[in-house]
């Protein structure tokens, strides 16, 4: 073994497993769930009136390079007076995994895939996540499809929601597409395979950039978080590179927005529960109030997104570098998102973040448990049939998705400091750029450019505030707990 690696991706791996284990989720999947799926034989078919054909349209998928479970595709058409017809199918994965089922109650179970570089821990078997249920390139499947219609300014005339039979045109990857809108690429060569799809990935673009300007308008909150991912070269990290929030995924994150209020309305429209995913106005809104004015911004004295969306840009324009830093600070501050049931006459909650007042999550129910049993309320409307939940069994799933969620939120947390813990290990005693994150009674905390990662400022020049610019040394690393340890440079 290499002295200057003392750790592989095999420890990474290992590491994961017991973080899994640890905060409740289930690593491993049990007998009953490979009995049901050796009992699965290929994809869901169902036939029927209310089941339309839309294999024709241009249907593509937009995802991570990596990434084979896929959720929803996206298809559109212009049509008169600058208005667009928008598509977004995503997979009916209960077609094929029903309520109360082994594979069901391991989803429920966990309620969520949880990411790691070394190893992914899939809500569903990888044979239905990334095939039988997947909207996979040149694949007949079923699929929940909202149909909306845009107006010129992108203001939304009308939706709807139905059955239907896809089949996915182009796989796709955000960075390829994100590249060549920005014209520092060529159309990615599945797309220039497929007649008509550079027209259609130019009005998504278009119409996603509209719906982008007006959720600012109404107070969406603008925020850019740390996101990096470790990159492997056999089993040793090589490298750690930040997640860049680019134009295809912008693409994507406004449509499955407007989806997810479509679907929410939808529900509501039908006169059942449904299950919320909210953030709750901040009861924190003066200590962000008071973050605001040490940049010299006055808020107002009640939560008011808009007037935080403003600080917010600002705040991006004038200080690119640091804005992540105070991203996370506002995200801690505004608290996270949580599941709730929301119940025809209740009282409502909405999204603080997204400035919204209906939405759920109903777009990734190969990834998500809320959004399978969104599919299931769908689905269940759509028959007219009885819901298959009760309010009191979806009061329990979102508490239960609630606690999951950010159980594996922890876990990848806690592996994203490993890897970075992993790839410095062999570079102890080397000095870096950096940049004060946080400033507590248990110590100063700062980020390192190249490669991004976070550690503790373990002895050095006294007084540093958050957003302080030094050079800093690597004293120790710690790849099972995850911990960097820096010093002040000479």
């Amino acid at each position: 073994m290499n002295a200057n690696h003392p750790h592989h991706r095999a420890d990474l791996a290992r590491l994961a497993t017991c973080a899994m284990s640890e905060r409740g989720l289930q690593p491993e999947f049990s007998a009953g769930v490979a009995a049901q799926l050796a009992s699965i034989t290929g994809p869901a078919s169902e036939a029927g009136a209310a089941m339309r054909d839309l294999t024709e349209l241009l249907w593509c998928s937009i995802d991570n390079d990596d990434s084979l479970d896929l959720d929803q595709l996206t298809a559109c058409e212009v049509l008169a007076q600058g208005a667009v017809r928008l598509w977004v199918a995503i997979a009916d994965v209960d077609a094929l995994v029903k309520k109360g089922t082994p594979i069901d109650d391991h989803a429920r179970a966990n309620t969520t895939s949880v990411y790691t570089s070394a190893r992914i821990f899939p809500m569903l078997p990888e044979r239905l996540s990334t095939d039988l249920t997947s909207l996979n390139f040149d694949e007949e499947r079923l699929a929940l499809v909202t149909e909306m219609v845009f107006n010129a300014d992108a203001s939304l005339a009308g939706a709807t929601v139905y059955r239907a039979r896809v089949r996915n045109k182009a796989k796709l990857a955000y960075d390829a597409v994100s590249a060549w809108i920005d014209g520092e690429g060529a159309l990615p060569a599945e797309a220039a395979a497929v007649p008509g799809m550079e027209a259609q990935l130019r009005t998504q673009d278009a119409v996603a950039q509209q719906q982008r300007a007006r959720r600012h308008a109404e107070g969406s909150l603008e925020l850019e978080t740390f996101q990096p991912r470790a990159v492997f070269e056999g089993e040793q990290v090589v490298d750690i590179r930040d997640q860049v929030h680019n134009r295809a995924r912008q693409l994507i994150e406004e449509v499955m927005i407007a989806t997810n209020g479509c679907t929410a309305r939808y529900l509501a429209a039908q006169g059942g529960a449904s299950l919320r995913r909210v953030v709750r106005s901040p009861d924190r809104w003066l200590r962000i109030a008071a973050v605001a004015e040490e940049y010299g911004e006055t808020l107002p004295a009640e939560p008011d997104s808009k007037a935080l969306e403003a600080f917010l840009a600002k705040r991006h324009r004038a200080d690119p570098l640091r804005f992540p830093d105070l991203s996370l600070v506002i995200v801690r501050l505004m608290g996270s998102g949580e599941y709730v049931v929301e119940t025809p006459g209740g009282p409502p909650i909405g999204h603080f973040g997204l400035a919204v007042r209906d939405y759920t999550h109903s777009t990734a129910p190969n990834r998500r448990f809320p959004d399978l049993i969104t599919s299931r309320l769908l689905k269940a409307a759509l028959l007219h049939k009885r819901s298959p939940y009760s309010n009191a069994e979806l009061g329990e799933l979102a508490a239960h998705c609630t606690r999951q969620e950010n159980s594996a939120q922890k876990v990848e947390r806690k592996m994203r400091k490993s890897e970075a813990a992993l790839l410095l290990e062999s570079h102890v005693g080397q000095s870096y750029d950096a940049i004060v994150t946080g400033s507590t009674t248990d110590g100063i905390w700062v980020r390192i450019f190249t490669p991004p990662a976070d550690g503790k400022l373990v002895a050095g020049e006294g007084g540093l505030k958050v957003g302080d610019k030094l050079r800093v040394k690597l004293v120790a690393t710690n790849v099972e707990r995850g911990f960097i340890d820096f010093v002040t440079a000479d």
